[in-house]
């Protein structure tokens, strides 16, 4: 899963993208970044596992941007990211922060239009050829996605565009999730005002400040910082959090003296889907699934006592899996 962090010139991009990536990509502008994830620590504990491994993500600092325009590089380079991170500068009164995301819309449907536009003008020169070389489905949903970039409706307000899979390897800019970071001042947190969409999220940080607390290596005397300056979650732990919203993604986990692991798959997935995340040979001999739920773990805190009380529970191919479920695939391959 890819993030490109974005926005104007001078947003605080390097500051953020530093937040979240950690000191040590200083020198680099992607990263891949461990999700946190707290419920690995008690099974750990149990099971003592050789390995504990976390999901990542791919963070992205896309260099480049205008004071009021992103510009095509920034644009084209934004394209291939899965989420998409805003950086709104919200520091330095140059200009309405409010403005600044409209103006990052209006860049995205102004590509996306342009996308359109000329796929439109080459579907109309190859239905004066044969009429048989034209997607008839992708025309018309590319005239409908074109009729709402003209209103200035972002193509994520709309499920049957951004879900359309005739239109995916476009790869339009105002259809994917975007997460908009209003970067603020030390003095200033918690200071706005902000609400969250659909397909859109906003949060507050201070960029800088995250940067430095994400210096100091020690988990325990960072949270000490964090707790006196009243902040509940880092800014890494918040923009994970939006994003998987945001993309619909959830966590299983699994278990063993082996190791101990988070996997990141789909809101929906089945627990046959799920087994393919591990391995495609687990998932085309899939038998059955072992589930403890996350809460029936809190409550019971052993393996055993799940199964003798009855809430270790066999589950077929089609069980829809719930985060933080604790999975043993069984198959047969």
């Amino acid at each position: 899963m890819k993030t490109g962090i974005f926005g104007f010139a001078g947003c605080g991009k390097t500051e953020m993208f530093l937040a979240l990536a950690g000191p040590q990509a200083k020198s680099v502008s992607r990263a891949m970044v461990k999700v946190p994830e707290p419920r690995l620590d008690p099974l750990a504990e149990i099971f003592n596992p050789k390995k504990i491994t976390y999901s990542e993500i791919e963070y992205e600092e896309i260099k480049g941007g205008g004071v009021k325009t992103l510009g095509s590089k920034v644009l084209n380079d934004i394209r291939s990211s899965d989420c998409l991170v805003a950086i709104i500068n919200c520091f330095s009164g140059t200009f309405d922060p409010k403005v600044q995301e409209q103006n990052i819309e209006g860049d995205l449907i102004i590509s996306d239009l342009a996308v359109i536009e000329k796929r439109l003008e080459r579907i109309a020169s190859d239905k004066k050829k044969d009429k048989n070389l034209v997607n008839k489905k992708e025309e018309e949903l590319l005239i409908k996605a074109k009729e709402l970039l003209d209103k200035e409706i972002p193509l994520r307000d709309d499920e049957t565009i951004y879900n359309a899979s005739e239109l995916k390897g476009f790869q339009f800019l105002s259809a994917k999730p975007i997460v908009y970071v209003y970067n603020v001042d030390e003095r200033n947190i918690g200071g706005m005002d902000l609400s969250e969409d659909k397909n859109i999220a906003r949060i507050e940080v201070c960029a800088k400040l995250e940067r430095e607390l994400r210096e100091i290596e020690d988990p325990e005397e960072r949270q000490e910082f964090l707790d006196d300056l009243g902040i509940k979650e880092s800014a890494l732990d918040r923009v994970i959090h939006v994003t998987y919203r945001l993309l619909g993604l959830i966590t299983f986990l699994t278990a063993g003296e082996k190791e101990v692991r988070a996997w990141t798959i789909k809101r929906g997935s089945t627990a046959q889907e799920a087994a393919g995340a591990i391995h495609s040979d687990i998932q085309k001999g899939f038998i059955r699934a072992e589930v403890l739920s996350w809460e029936d773990f809190e409550r019971v805190k052993d393996f055993k006592k799940a199964k003798d009380t009855g809430v270790l529970r066999l589950e077929g191919k089609d069980y829809i899996v719930k985060d933080g479920d604790i999975i043993t695939f069984r198959f047969n391959v």
